[in-house]
């Protein structure tokens, strides 16, 4: 956690609860926009324009939020106009860090060590959660955002020509679908899992539980006519959202958070779906089930001892190392 740019305590995985106990997550502190023309997006300033080369993202591949914009660069085709660096795994007592593990890189455009030494070199004063995504800004030296849902909308529409226009992830005429599908698979699942996890209170924990199976019950029974994407033929953001958090289902949700009701290996209609995803040309290759499993396993909140499991059997989900490119 950073106060006025300093870092004060050891990480924490709940910085903030409810009055039930319930987790509470930090709302992202940078909100500006890519455009075509560099004229101001929906939230932020203005000047970011569009140039191959410009911006540079920082991930980690455990992390479900930061994989939405690794799909969406790969789906895009912007693997060569935005570079990236991957921290490590598993969490430190200062958050995410750069190094040499395995499928992870250095901070190619500073040498920094720390993510959080991103935020307090675009605001030395920052006070906040030093999280992953990171959009960063060569030619300001600043973070554009670091706000994922944003991250995704301005990969697929802000890019102009440097992007594939064949893939559209948020289409005009879904648009409103769209956003209340997402408004639903959010609170109660993207976000229910850690909601479930990171529970302080048993109260607070039934809660989210029920949310979490309630959707993913919702869910089943909206794929079971095979359809291959949730709105039929067309893959959309939201078919990312509820990606990135079904893969790490089985893996990490179902017994370090909690969620063990069922696997998603027990949805016969979201098993399909999610071998579907896979499938798609790009997405396979932003997954790492080991980040997922040290990453997960790293929370020294949920597992003291750092034992990382050896299951489940996921076919076809072997580690992978993304390197994203050189700056």
């Amino acid at each position: 956690m950073l106060v006025n740019g300093k870092w004060t305590a050891d990480w924490q995985p709940v910085q903030a609860t409810d009055e039930k106990g319930g987790f509470v997550r930090q709302i992202s502190g940078f909100r500006n926009w890519v455009t075509p023309d560099g004229s101001p997006g929906p939230t932020g300033t203005g000047g970011f324009a569009a140039e191959a080369g410009r911006y540079h993202l920082y991930v980690a591949l455990i992390c479900p939020w930061a994989s939405r914009t690794l799909i969406a660069r790969r789906l895009k085709g912007l693997d060569g106009a935005i570079s990236v660096s991957v921290v490590e795994p598993a969490l430190t007592d200062e958050g995410w860090r750069f190094g040499d593990d395995r499928g992870a890189t250095p901070d190619h455009l500073h040498g920094l060590a720390y993510a959080h030494q991103l935020y307090t070199r675009a605001d030395p004063a920052y006070t906040g959660r030093a999280t992953v995504p990171v959009l960063w800004d060569r030619k300001t030296d600043t973070i554009v955002s670091n706000e994922s849902a944003d991250i995704v909308r301005m990969l697929n529409s802000g890019f102009g020509p440097l992007a594939d226009d064949t893939v559209d992830l948020y289409p005009a005429d879904l648009r409103d679908a769209i956003d209340a599908l997402n408004d639903a698979i959010y609170p109660r699942l993207n976000n229910g899992v850690y909601r479930t996890g990171f529970a302080t209170t048993q109260i607070a924990y039934d809660e989210a539980f029920r949310d979490v199976f309630s959707m993913l019950d919702a869910l089943e029974a909206r794929l079971a006519d095979g359809r291959a994407f949730l709105f039929g033929d067309r893959l959309t953001e939201t078919d990312i959202r509820l990606f990135v958090t079904l893969v790490r289902f089985d893996a990490a949700y179902h017994g370090l958070f909690k969620c063990n009701l069922r696997r998603i290996a027990d949805y016969p209609a979201l098993s399909r779906y999610l071998g579907g995803m896979l499938a798609v040309p790009g997405i396979r290759e932003t997954v790492s089930i080991d980040h997922i499993k040290r990453g997960y396993y790293s929370i020294k909140a949920l597992n003291p001892t750092g034992i990382v499991p050896i299951g489940p059997d996921l076919p076809g989900l072997d580690p992978v190392s993304l390197t994203g490119g050189a700056a």
